[in-house]
């Protein structure tokens, strides 16, 4: 359906490496309009509403992911959450913790989450905050939580987003198009299923991301990444003033990188193979 509209939406959209989408060039910061009738999957500018929905169209491995305002005639999916309109506006590309940070937020937007809790359903939402805090979400884009000392955060089902803020953290998305981002010392962050993406930030952080298409990224000193066979990975290394010194990133399965290896970037900007 088309609707007639002056109210400007934030959204997300995927490109390949080169910022483009279906042959289309496009720039940050700049406005692009459509000339002719909006409808959704035929014609406009196209962008998703939930964030982790782009990677059902940019896969993490290969993706590029910014946020976008759509405005003008609007016109929506009902399979996802894919909206074309008659004018768009490139504002700021995202890191995958940022489209994960992003998924969590916008299903916490529309659910009434309380405490430490655990969610069921599709679209649920469970948050917990504290020490040793444990949050759960089941369902298709459900989005789980957690933050303090030793907490767990867990989403099962499509699209699912997890969440772990501080030391020891632990983030698991579980499903297609899951992402899991895990932020503080010694947190690990998993994504299972195709398109899934799982990163770890701080001082030895891990990401394991399982599946096709799937992207792990560790950031942080002495942080160590993993992931299956086609997947991507990313690595950064930092001195021992957590300056960055060196980043890399790479395609599991080519230039000696093997799957289900861990890998950490050493002081000469080399992924070196690591213990468990």
């Amino acid at each position: 359906m088309t609707d007639m509209t002056d109210t400007t939406i934030t959204s997300y959209k995927g490109f390949d490496q080169n910022l483009q989408c279906r042959g289309f060039q496009y720039q940050l910061n700049q406005t692009y309009t459509h000339e002719g009738p909006v409808q959704v999957c035929e014609s406009g500018f196209h962008a998703c509403e939930y964030p982790l929905d782009v990677f059902g169209y940019y896969p993490p491995a290969s993706g590029r992911y910014f946020q976008v305002a759509q405005s003008g005639d609007l016109s929506r999916e009902d399979t996802d959450s894919k909206i074309a309109s008659r004018t768009l506006t490139l504002n700021a590309e995202l890191t995958l913790a940022d489209i994960v940070t992003h998924a969590v937020n916008y299903v916490f937007d529309r659910s009434t989450p309380e405490g430490a809790a655990s969610a069921t359903g599709d679209h649920g939402a469970a948050s917990a905050t504290g020490n040793y805090g444990a949050a759960s979400a089941t369902g298709d884009h459900g989005a789980a939580s957690a933050t303090g000392y030793q907490s767990a955060a867990s989403a099962a089902g499509d699209q699912g987003a997890a969440s772990a803020t501080g030391d020891h953290g632990a983030a698991s998305a579980t499903g297609n198009n899951g992402a899991a981002s895990a932020t503080g010392n010694h947190g690990a962050a998993s994504a299972t299923g195709n398109y899934g993406a799982a990163s770890a930030t701080g001082y030895q952080g891990a990401a394991s991301a399982t599946g096709n298409y799937g992207a792990a990224s560790a950031t942080g000193y002495q942080g160590k990444a993993k992931g299956a066979l086609g997947n991507a990975l990313f690595l950064l290394h930092r001195d021992d003033d957590y300056n960055i010194t060196h980043v890399w990133a790479g395609i599991i399965g080519q230039n000696g990188i093997l799957p289900d290896t861990w890998y950490r970037l050493n002081d000469r900007g080399e992924p070196c193979a690591v213990a468990e």
